[in-house]
């Protein structure tokens, strides 16, 4: 994949955001709408799909494997799949760009099936480890080849049959979860994942809309997610709702800038993924739910946003699986709260795009906030509403959530915020710089 060339913007206070917005598609429903469309027999139909860098890089992948995807003139996707165990050997190195999770579900696809694919990625996604992916892929039988420390490039020699295992999560993640589910797809017998803590479940949902025998049940070590293995999936048509990792940026903007109102239309709200919203609500933000309906088996409702002082709140550590991506943005409203918030039980963040916690409290503290930093996340000392003092240039780190953050953040500076590089953002959000221009009016 090509990537831009670093692109700076600043930014500094300005008037209210006010007005309607709608998000892209959920990131994480898009890369398993279009795996498992990709392993089923037919067309599958995908409307709302996102459209940046993350999910290209899947589609791409998968036809390298052998699916036909086509983007019609309409904004319709179409899948033509080659069914479970029909992916093909790709001819070059699959290009993952900046997609961990692209890379680490497709590894789980290919650890089952007949042949070897070497991934490759950018600079950041080279730095983080894969370890915990490899792990329960090699006991199934894969023969994983990483770089030192388990880091990309790497080669997966896949092996079918492969053996089914029952794997317990050592650490909360939705990926090394999906990874196995998906590995087991192609494996005869019963596959089984153990999560003590739950994570975002919608690879469980997607896999029994697309037909797979797959159950989830409450045990005394967790849950319990088994999946019965040489499965045939049925083409599906499915809606991606919006992304709440993409509307936590814009909640938070409107909560912080006095005078905002907006409406985020069409928001995906699993409870696995609203963490961040609870936390804006136990700080006094003001959110309300309207029209809650279910799309394509997912909750789904918009969003209003008004102004309304924030106070510091000690975050539960138990919101973190259902916000890991949206510590960066609610850092930021921190720094805008009365008091002092403490957000931890996040180790998760320091192996993410960038280390969240380092990147956040160094460019938090350029812009004159007082943070301490823990292993597993930050104390921040909000300014109760005053804007931030700003002026400074702030390293992204190639982190699309970074850099939103820190974009709200100057939103509410005294001084300019320059962002060393925004292009990133279009690895989840491509219209988020026309979104904020269009609400700032």
């Amino acid at each position: 994949m090509s990537h831009p060339a670093a692109c700076p913007r600043s930014f500094v206070a300005h008037g209210p955001l006010r007005g309607q917005m709608t998000v892209p598609g959920d990131k994480s429903i898009s890369h398993r709408a279009l795996m498992f469309s990709a392993l089923a027999i037919g067309i599958s139909r995908i409307e709302g799909l996102l459209e940046g860098e993350d999910v290209l890089a899947t589609a791409a992948a998968l036809r390298a494997m052998g699916a036909t995807i086509i983007r019609h003139d309409d904004g319709i996707w179409e899948v033509s799949g080659v069914g479970v165990g029909g992916l093909l050997q790709p001819t070059q190195a699959l290009d993952m760009g900046n997609s961990g999770t692209s890379t680490r579900l497709l590894m789980g696809l290919v650890a089952s099936h007949p042949i070897t694919v070497t991934f490759v990625g950018d600079a950041s996604l080279s730095a983080r480890p894969m370890g915990r992916v490899i792990e329960p892929l090699s006991q199934m039988g894969a023969d994983i080849t990483a770089s030192p420390g388990g880091k990309l490039p790497l080669m997966v020699r896949g092996i079918c049959p492969a053996v089914p295992i029952s794997y317990t999560l050592p650490v909360a993640s939705a990926q090394v979860k999906s990874a196995v589910l998906l590995a087991g797809l192609n494996t005869p017998g019963t596959t089984r994942v153990i999560e003590p803590i739950a994570t975002r479940d919608h690879s469980e949902r997607m896999l029994k809309g697309f037909g797979a025998t797959l159950s989830v049940d409450e045990t005394n070590q967790g849950r319990l997610i088994s999946i019965t293995g040489e499965a045939e999936l049925k083409p599906q048509s499915i809606i991606v709702p919006g992304d709440p990792s993409s509307a936590a940026f814009f909640a938070v903007a409107a909560s912080i800038i006095p005078g905002s109102d907006v409406l985020i239309a069409n928001v995906g709200l699993n409870v696995t993924r609203t963490g961040l919203f609870s936390a804006l609500r136990m700080m006094g933000a003001d959110i309300t739910k309207e029209n809650p309906r279910e799309v394509g088996g997912e909750p789904v409702a918009d969003l209003r946003v008004r102004h309304a002082p924030l106070r510091a709140i000690d975050v539960p550590p138990d919101l973190a699986p259902s916000m890991i991506d949206e510590y960066p943005i609610l850092f930021v409203a921190a720094a805008l709260a009365s008091g002092r918030t403490v957000a931890r039980g996040a180790h998760e963040l320091r192996v993410k795009e960038s280390d969240r916690i380092a990147t956040m409290a160094a460019a938090l503290t350029a812009i004159g906030v007082e943070i301490e930093e823990f292993d597993d996340g930050l104390a921040i000392t909000g300014s109760g509403g005053a804007m931030l003092p700003g002026g400074a240039t702030i390293a992204s780190k190639l982190d699309h959530r970074i850099a939103m953050s820190m974009v709200v953040a100057g939103l509410a500076a005294q001084a300019s915020v320059t962002i060393d590089d925004v292009a990133p953002v279009a690895t989840s959000f491509p219209s988020f710089f026309e979104t904020l221009d269009a609400l700032a009016g």
